[in-house]
């Protein structure tokens, strides 16, 4: 599957992605309802090794209202696939809602979560971090 351009907005209807890239960090945007009938775009934004140089990529869900199992197991699975490339992949601005998804599922053990979009380009990477501490 082909990579998105810079700013590429995927997903007609329901749910609106985006993806743009702020410096090393691919920011992949999703608003609106992450079902089974619209989770098709957010998976084609995720899929695919990342441009060079990147290590990390944001998912934003500050504009996110529903998401359900579809939703969760594509992030999930994206999460995997990057670290199985050598990147991470971390979330960003979830709503209470899909906050409590992640809580309920357990899936907030397991991805990194920041606050906002704003909070996670500022914060480094977990390899980075590793870094830093030798």
């Amino acid at each position: 599957m082909p990579q998105p351009a810079d700013d590429e907005e995927y997903g007609p209807g329901r749910l609106r992605v985006t993806v743009s890239r702020r410096g090393a960090v691919r920011v992949v945007s999703a608003g609106g309802e992450l079902d089974h009938d619209t989770g098709e775009s957010l998976r084609a934004a995720l899929a695919g090794p990342g441009d060079d140089g990147e290590q990390r990529t944001v998912v934003d869900l500050a504009e996110l209202r529903f998401c359900d199992s579809t939703g969760l197991n594509i992030l999930l699975r994206a999460r995997l696939a990057a670290e199985a490339d050598g990147r991470q992949l971390e979330v960003a601005g979830p709503t209470s809602a899909v906050a409590r998804l992640f809580a309920v599922t357990g899936a907030d053990t397991v991805l990194r979560i920041h606050p906002d979009l704003d909070s996670a380009l500022r914060t480094p990477g977990p390899a980075q971090d590793a870094g830093d501490a030798e």
